[in-house]
């Protein structure tokens, strides 16, 4: 037998004594966080075992055992898969200590600190690789004495000491550290980060040269009605989305104007007072979408702000302009198919779409014999510009309850649809974010204008009495008008 195996017989079998029974099931709240505490530093240190393992072996090691590599060794006999394999093999490469030729003795580790803080416990492999991938990134750009300067304060960092006020000293001198909390792996890929940038201060340009060769966005063909995004976005590309998404879906930006929206009963003329009485869901849900639909959503309403944009780039002497194709026998039946031209032919929607689409634009009728065009109609549908800041002024954010996405990002939603004699006039038009607009004929809200004012009546989960109410600026409501006045 192995004698270094038999030393790992005992861990396997407390661990499995550990776990025999309900042991664990009996536990209270201190053991239990005394167990765990306990566990991450077992697990740390087997995979530190598994890291050092691999780190002296030599490169023939996983061909004498009949596979491609380590890495498919690693997935063999650790069960885990390429991902998690991949990581140990980086890790092994950031502590390997190679031989000296002439003198057989194995060399300092490229990261010793760091090594040295693994093999103590102290730190993850995960925390490994987060606190060298920045700084690996630079490569020679950092010399040697700054690259184990910054060893040196990653390791403290990971043992839980941090520099204290002069960050120029070595966080190998103990006079330089003060106690602190061991970070996390993201912890330490960020002060890793920060170093890097102190360290490789014309690292950026080569770096956002690679970024601007490796940006991408490929749109995926289509499957189930939904099409698949891939791509690279750069760090500003990603920053300035994601400060879109937050506009739209934060409740805490550009929510409803000061004090809010409340709804005034219809017969009475008396506001609710406080919380929302009428919602009847338990869980007080309006809205069901998750995070990722709202993403999507709020990307499709900002896609629909800039293509109608006056900076827009013009598409065949027009605005970049959505196209949907649907038969006139559909539009009579209110359902079927409809078509949207692309690059790669048309794709299939719903007729649903159509109807969203021609609600917010225009209506052009191509009239067909036998392939034939032998007539065009056209009907604007448009809100102008006067109008729609008309609307905003009125009613400033989605009319859906519920929803703060200010009017400004809206569509504005014909009342009575425009094929049906509806106007396209202030006292017929609402704003609607995308989703409420494009959810509108399934989602149980209904709207009507009674003398140029809009009402809602809500699904019955969520006003079982399921009256009209009309969503009016708390001002009035609570008095605030006559307190000013009077």
């Amino acid at each position: 037998m192995n004698s270094t195996a038999d030393a790992l017989a005992p861990v396997l079998a407390g661990l499995r004594e550990v776990l025999s029974g309900d042991v664990l099931a009996g536990l209270g709240d201190a053991e239990r966080a005394e167990v765990l505490r306990a566990v991450g530093e077992v697990a740390r240190l087997v995979d530190a075992v598994t890291v050092e393992a691999v780190a002296t072996a030599d490169v023939e090691f996983g061909h004498r055992f009949g596979c491609r590599g380590v890495n498919e060794l690693l997935q063999r006999v650790l069960l885990v898969d390429a991902k998690e394999a991949s990581m140990l093999v980086r890790a092994a490469d950031r502590v390997r200590r190679d031989v000296n030729l002439l003198s057989g003795e194995r060399l300092p580790a490229r990261w010793p600190a760091l090594r040295d803080a693994l093999l103590d416990g102290d730190l993850s492999v995960s925390g490994l690789v987060a606190a060298t991938w920045p700084l690996e990134r630079s490569k020679y750009r950092i010399g040697e004495d700054e690259r184990l300067w910054a060893d040196g304060v990653l390791a403290g960092c990971a043992r839980g000491f941090a520099p204290a006020d002069d960050t120029a000293a070595p966080a190998g001198d103990a006079d330089g550290q003060g106690s602190g909390p061991a970070m996390t792996p993201e912890d330490l890929r960020q002060t890793a980060t920060v170093l890097a940038m102190a360290l490789d201060p014309d690292g950026a340009e080569p770096s956002d040269r690679a970024a601007q060769q490796s940006r991408s966005l490929t749109i995926g063909r289509e499957h189930g009605g939904v099409f698949p995004i891939r791509g690279n976005l750069t760090a500003e590309v990603a920053a300035q989305l994601q400060l879109i998404f937050d506009a739209f879906n934060s409740p805490k930006v550009g929510g409803a104007p000061a004090p809010g929206v409340s709804f005034v009963d219809t017969d009475t003329g008396e506001a609710d007072a406080g919380g929302d009485p009428f919602n009847s869901d338990p869980r007080c849900v309006i809205d069901p979408r998750t995070p990722a639909q709202k993403r999507h959503d709020a990307l499709a309403a900002a896609l629909g702000i800039a293509a109608r944009h006056d900076d827009m780039p013009r598409l065949g002497g027009a605005a970049p302009t959505l196209v949907v194709h649907v038969d006139a026998k559909d539009v009579a039946a209110g359902s079927g198919w409809s078509s949207i031209p692309g690059a790669e032919g048309d794709m299939a929607a719903p007729f649903s779409v159509a109807a969203h689409t021609a609600c917010t634009g225009a209506v052009q009728r191509v009239l067909f014999d036998e392939g034939r065009i032998v007539g065009i109609s056209s009907t604007d549908r448009v809100f102008t510009v006067h109008q729609r800041r008309a609307i905003v002024a009125r009613d400033r954010e989605c009319l859906i309850p519920g929803c703060h996405v200010p009017a400004s990002w809206c569509e504005i939603h014909h009342v009575t649809e425009h094929a049906r004699g509806g106007p396209t006039h202030t006292d017929n038009g609402v704003p609607l974010c995308w989703w409420h607009h494009r959810s509108l004929g399934t989602s149980g809200w209904e709207i009507r204008m009674t003398d140029g004012v809009p009402q809602i009546r809500g699904p019955a989960w969520w006003d079982p009495d399921q009256r009209w109410r009309t969503p009016r600026p708390t001002h009035e409501a609570l008095g605030l008008e006559h307190a000013r006045t009077g």
